[in-house]
């Protein structure tokens, strides 16, 4: 009885990460079977550095959207998640860093003026492609009717905004889910799904699997990205130690989980999934049902492993339309930025400050911007343009006190 009890509250878990879970491969065209496939072997994985001491549940990472939608266009699939699995290896960095040095030379390293403005560039960077979405839009053309795709996407927003603002404690962990799930069935109501894809799939199928390709160039490009969702990983480790009332960063330590979120990163790239990061849902449904047991979290992946065979749910996934993904993405790419926007605020960052006005607006010009800088064969851009050009300037310019 006690491991049904603890099996119900692994399923709970991943229905609270499940939307935004499968909302990233969903947005850049990465199978969503593979994402649940490498969030339940991530998990797994992270699970077995730490000696299943943390209750915590790796889901597809948000700050990788734009990225992947990028080195898929530029370079193919299999040279992206090569870069994907590359990225992994910054966690490894980050890790070997705290153990060396301890957390305040990541700190000093990667101070809130660095962190806060790469964040915004994540979620604005794909501003354009949510709003294209939202209209029925792709490769700039009309692909559903432009009306039709506005009430869609108009109601699938503010279904999601509604339930973020006003609803229950539990309902505010998976707005999301919500989201889509209501414009779904308006999406039905209005004759805008292909139920036929559904209805055709088998019940059991293997997801395909891509054979990653060496690409350095791409590799070089995702090495940079990893920088915001490592210090992310910190942020969550502390977060759900401070609800569970135990020091994570010492038992079993920031390395260890580090490596740990780094392994299951290497994974999911290697399958061609997205990476995996840590889940504030999850923080939160942890400290709403006061059930921190790391078992649940067991329960939770081999629940994700199983369900990325589960052929016909994974054609219900491809039938959701454009729009109400675009009405997603409205909120969600926003919300990303607002948190870049909080880093600032948390960390009273003075922009008056020449050396910290100087890092903003570079790297907000920058990573919004498309800037590319090319080195013979090799190209950065975007956000691991943007975050390189943030630490540069940071270790360069010098303090106020300093000049």
């Amino acid at each position: 009885m006690n491991q049904l009890k603890l099996a119900v509250s692994g399923a709970q878990i991943l229905f609270v990460a499940f939307g935004a879970m499968v909302l990233v491969p969903l947005l850049t065209g990465l199978n969503p079977a593979l994402a649940l496939l490498g969030a339940g072997l991530g998990t797994l994985l992270f699970q077995i550095a730490t000696k299943r001491k943390v209750p915590i549940f790796l889901g597809s990472s948000f700050a990788f959207i734009a990225p992947i939608i990028y080195s898929v266009g530029e370079w193919g699939l299999p040279s992206t998640m090569f870069g994907l699995f590359a990225a992994g290896f910054m966690y490894f960095v980050f890790a070997a860093l705290i153990r060396w040095r301890g957390l305040a030379a990541v700190h000093k390293l990667l101070p809130p003026v660095v962190i806060g403005p790469v964040i915004m560039v994540i979620g604005l960077s794909v501003a354009v492609a949510a709003s294209s979405m939202a209209m029925g839009q792709a490769d700039g053309k009309q692909v559903i009717d432009y009306t039709d795709s506005l009430i869609l996407s108009g109601f699938t927003f503010a279904v999601t905004a509604i339930v973020s603002v006003f609803g229950s404690r539990m309902m505010k962990l998976i707005p999301i889910l919500i989201g889509v799930a209501s414009g779904y069935v308006l999406a039905l109501l209005m004759g805008l799904v292909d139920t036929a894809s559904i209805a055709h799939a088998p019940w059991f199928a293997v997801p395909h699997f891509e054979t990653p390709q060496i690409n350095w160039q791409a590799a070089l490009f995702m090495l940079p990205v990893a920088v915001a969702p490592a210090i992310e990983h910190i942020g969550g480790i502390m977060a759900i130690g401070n609800v569970t009332g135990k020091d994570y960063t010492k038992d079993p330590g920031l390395d260890k989980t580090l490596a740990g979120d780094g392994l299951g990163v290497c994974v999911a790239g290697l399958i061609g999934g997205p990476p995996v990061t840590t889940y504030g849902e999850v923080t939160g449904a942890v400290m709403i049902t006061k059930n921190s047991n790391p078992v649940i979290m067991t329960w939770a992946a081999v629940f994700a492993v199983c369900m990325a065979f589960f052929g016909k749910f994974n054609a219900f996934l491809a039938s959701i339309p454009m729009p109400v993904m675009g009405g997603i993405m409205l909120l969600l790419f926003g919300t990303i930025a607002s948190l870049g926007v909080k880093t600032l605020i948390d960390a009273k960052v003075d922009l008056m400050l020449p050396k910290n006005l100087v890092i903003v607006s570079s790297v907000l010009t920058t990573g919004i911007g498309g800037m590319t800088l090319k080195l013979g064969s090799f190209s950065f851009a975007g956000v691991g343009l943007c975050a390189v050009l943030a630490i540069v300037l940071n270790s360069l310019l010098p303090d106020p006190k300093e000049s």
